[in-house]
């Protein structure tokens, strides 16, 4: 294959552009060029919310597919249509659990009977776009995160010239883990410090760092469209989580409830649980939770 991937500085999608390149594919990359990339690859620099650099920087270059790791609105979703029509036949765009968030209250619309949201809860053929708001505006666009996700969704699904697939991703441990979420546990269990939470939490679908980049290995060189939901098996709440943390460091977790600002990062009062039977029946084979964590916790230690 021949793969642009669009992002990819850090994190899961680091390790995509490593996993693509071992396995034999010409891989692209585009983003503004903060961190160097691997070796090996083909580095663009430009900044994707400039459609006429981004159109400079992809001049005369056409892929097979094409992987967006950094897509947060309907803007930049719009752009991509634009400027990979005719570049590329396929499109997976990384987008999140979170498209859930406003669904997962318990009793809510998109959680009948409390069960773990089907891709089919959020539809983006449907899903409204409104594009007059400031989604060129950071603290806006982190404040939504979750609809910038769905709305892009939409705008790739309806307007783009190409296939275009979705891949919501579940929370990702492990790794080159940059968020300090996991840390919060691993450091508050081990030191015998208590861990804020929820009265009765919610639960929560999770993926290992390694996991999410083989998944969207695996569907850059597939030929499904439409939103796929990545999680391993085995949604935990955060009791559960601290539970199998508390095993691994051989420590009882201090749990105690209190205020919504002082709740540890996991804590949910809204499911983000996830059913991965189209993955599934897709052909991917996801792990259980609790075969990876004690290696995520391993390497968080390590780094």
């Amino acid at each position: 294959m021949d793969v642009c991937v669009i992002g990819g500085s850090r994190y899961f999608g680091r390790r995509l552009i490593k996993d693509l390149r071992d396995s034999g594919a010409a891989v692209t990359v585009v983003n503004r060029g903060s961190v160097p990339v691997p070796h090996g690859v083909i580095h663009l620099r430009a900044d994707r919310d400039d459609e006429a650099a981004l159109r400079t920087a992809l001049a005369g270059r056409s892929f097979d597919v094409v992987v967006d790791q950094v897509c947060y609105s309907p803007l930049q979703a719009a752009v991509a249509a634009r400027v990979f029509s005719g570049r590329t036949r396929r499109y997976v765009m990384t987008s999140t659990v979170e498209v859930y968030a406003e669904l997962g209250r318990p009793g809510g619309p998109g959680r009948p009977g409390g069960a773990p949201f089907p891709e089919s809860a959020v539809d983006p053929s449907a899903w409204p776009v409104d594009r007059g708001l400031p989604w060129a505006d950071q603290h806006f666009l982190a404040g939504h995160y979750g609809e910038g996700k769905r709305q892009a969704e939409a705008v790739l699904t309806r307007e783009a010239p190409f296939d275009v697939a979705a891949v919501r991703t579940a929370h990702v441990l492990g790794g080159a883990d940059f968020t300090g979420r996991l840390a919060h546990y691993a450091e508050r269990i081990g030191r015998g410090l208590p861990v804020v939470v929820h009265a009765a939490p919610q639960p929560a679908s999770f993926i290992h760092e390694p996991e999410i980049a083989r998944f969207l290995a695996w569907a850059a060189a597939a030929d499904f469209t439409g939103p796929v939901n990545a999680a391993s098996h085995g949604a935990l709440d955060v009791r559960e989580l601290c539970a199998e943390i508390g095993r691994t460091a051989g420590t009882r977790p201090r749990l105690v409830e209190g205020p919504d600002e002082l709740l540890s990062p996991f804590s949910f009062d809204r499911c983000y649980a996830m059913d991965t039977g189209r993955a599934s029946g897709l052909g991917f084979r996801f792990s259980s939770v609790t075969d990876w964590l004690p290696q995520a916790l391993k390497e968080h230690e390590e780094r």
